[in-house]
């Protein structure tokens, strides 16, 4: 049988790793890169036994990534993270796999549904997304894209049929925690390729991406929280384009006439 390691990334994850743990444990190797947790992800991740947890400030979804196979003992990967749990049903798939004498895919697309707003969304493009997820160290590796990262590899591919279910987001406020620091690392890569925004392209780009995921991509299936990923997700086109331009305008302040200015005093004036 191929033995296979297990690579998760995490930071400060203590209300949620456990369930990825727990779905991962069969594996026999999980790789933990913490980027310097300050809850009990750590703690919780070292009372699994085939375990191993090594700390490194977050160097980018890719390189984090890749950091995290490098230190995988076996050939054969599997990516998942922090907030993904492996289904039963794939864990029995992936092990008849690698039950085979000889593999001869370099690497498998795994399907990966949503959870959000405690709805598993069975429509849209989150539904059963395809990602490359398990392969082969050998003929491959994720990339160095700092956001959007993904695994390029060399050699046929397939296609595993269960899913990981995936809990991105534990409620909306921690949903808006991650929408900035996604939209902030979109805003710095886009710099570094000297990328410009006029003023028309957020405001165009939020109807349009509504109607895309609303509508086009089926998520008024899905209900409530279909329409509020929707919206959210137009959202986020926005201000990551919102952020672009803003840093492109000058740096200088308007000018101000202080006598065209008249005084506001809150409070009456004393002798």
């Amino acid at each position: 049988m191929h033995k296979i390691s297990v690579v998760i990334i995490a930071y400060n994850e203590e209300s949620r790793i456990r369930h990825t743990l727990e779905s991962a444990k069969w594996c026999d190797e999980i790789i933990v890169i913490d980027s310097c947790s300050t809850d009990k992800t750590i703690e919780i991740c070292k009372e699994y036994n085939n375990c191993k947890v090594y700390i490194q400030s977050f160097l980018g979804f890719g390189p984090q990534k890749r950091f995290g196979v490098d230190k995988a003992a076996n050939d054969w990967i599997l990516a998942i993270d922090a907030d993904e749990v492996v289904s039963e049903a794939l864990k029995t798939e992936i092990s008849n796999l690698l039950s085979s004498t000889t593999i001869t895919k370099s690497g498998f697309y795994i399907p990966i549904t949503m959870i959000f707003m405690n709805k598993v969304f069975n429509f849209g493009s989150e539904n059963k997304q395809p990602h490359l997820r398990l392969f082969n160290k050998n003929n491959g590796n994720f990339n160095i894209r700092k956001l959007h990262e993904g695994v390029e590899i060399k050699g046929d591919v397939g296609k595993l049929k269960n899913e990981i279910m995936h809990c991105s987001y534990s409620n909306i406020n921690h949903f808006f925690q991650k929408f900035n620091d996604y939209a902030e690392i979109y805003k710095i890569e886009a710099l570094k390729n000297n990328k410009q925004v006029g003023k028309l392209k957020p405001i165009l780009r939020f109807p349009l991406e509504f109607i895309k995921q609303y509508f086009i991509r089926l998520n008024f299936l899905n209900g409530f929280p279909g329409f509020v990923w929707s919206f959210f997700g137009a959202f986020y086109v926005f201000v990551k384009y919102a952020k672009i331009y803003e840093a492109n305008l000058p740096p200088t302040l308007p000018i101000r006439n202080p006598k065209s200015e008249t005084p506001h005093f809150s409070l009456p004036l004393q002798n």
